[in-house]
Parts: structure tokens; sequence; C-alpha cells
């Protein structure tokens, strides 16, 4: 499975960005995906997740009621409607893919097997 993330850019405080994670090769259905950051001289953190079916999401309490998760199976892509940016959500974010027969959430970064190149997004004050 290949990710491919965008929809990055320059925005500036209190502005929105949509991310777009696409996935290609071995695509289905049963793929739980999550969005992760790394901003500068930090280590990457979790943002938010979703199940395979769409049931469940989570998300970091940093995110919680600015960022929402979604994704279209049919179209094999997940997104990140980012709301009310703060300077502090600048870094790099990167989408993961993990198959699992169980439609759930993950938080941790080692349980994705496959990870996007990462969009870089800018929240200049």
């Amino acid at each position: 499975v290949q990710l491919q993330a965008s929809g990055g850019g320059l925005v500036q405080a209190g502005g929105f960005l949509r991310l777009s994670c696409a996935a290609s090769g071995r695509t289905g259905s049963r793929y739980n995906m999550g969005w992760f950051r790394q901003a500068p001289g930090k280590e990457r953190e979790f943002v938010a997740a979703i199940s395979w079916s769409g049931a469940s999401t989570s998300y970091a309490d940093s995110v919680k009621g600015r960022f929402t998760i979604s994704r279209d199976n049919a179209k094999n892509t997940v997104y990140l409607q980012m709301n009310s940016l703060k300077p502090e959500d600048t870094a790099v974010y990167y989408c993961a893919a993990d198959w699992d027969p169980d439609s759930r959430t993950i938080v941790v970064g080692a349980e994705y097997d496959y990870w996007g190149q990462g969009t870089l997004v800018t929240v200049s004050s």
C-alpha cells in the first residue's frame, strides 16, 4: 500500500486546511487509518485516527474540537479537516495505515504498517 498525503500549506492562525491521504496499491477497506505530526525538534505525535468502518474516531486532546478525521472508502482516501489552526499546529503531517480485521482506532504509531511521505503545515501568528 502506498499513501500519498497532500493539502498542506501556509495559513494564518485561525484559518483552516484539509489534508487528504490517498491510498493506492493493495487497497481495500479494512485499513484503520491515522494522522500523526512531527514539529521541528520534537517527536512524532498522534493527531487523529479512524477505524476502517468509519464508525470510530479518536483525537489527541490538543486537536479535539478543532480537527475532524473522515474517510471515503470508495475513493481510498482519508481526510483531516483542520479548523481554528494555531501556530503550535505547525508540523509535517503524516498519514498511516494498518490492515486489521478488527475495525478500531489506533493511537500508537508503532502499530501502523504503512506511512505516507508527509505534508507540511505552517501556521503563522
